[in-house]
């Protein structure tokens, strides 16, 4: 199960293999972070945020989830307001 609980239906093939990559990391908690982001934001970002967002899916698991956690500031180019509004959903979700 992937946790997927929005439809890709009306997102354009970029956005749904990111949306699909998001959920499909290897690291079931960053599945759940970036999946749960993902579905909520997806649809919604620009251009530049997706190109960002996209990037994000090429940092690995353990780093990306240290900026996430706040234990490590995020390297450039990826300290944008991308990463804090992850960062900032994920702890308005965290159960």
């Amino acid at each position: 199960m992937t946790g997927l609980s929005r439809s890709s239906a009306g997102l354009d093939v970029r956005r749904r293999r990111a949306l699909y990559r998001a959920w499909h990391r290897g690291m079931r908690e960053m599945d759940l972070v970036l999946g749960r982001f993902a579905e909520q934001e997806i649809g919604r970002m620009s251009e530049a945020e997706l190109a960002g967002f996209e990037a994000l899916l090429d940092v690995p698991d353990i780093t990306l989830m240290s900026w996430i956690l706040g234990q490590e500031p995020a390297a450039a180019p990826h300290d944008t307001g991308l990463v804090r509004r992850i960062r900032d959903h994920f702890r308005e979700h965290a159960d």
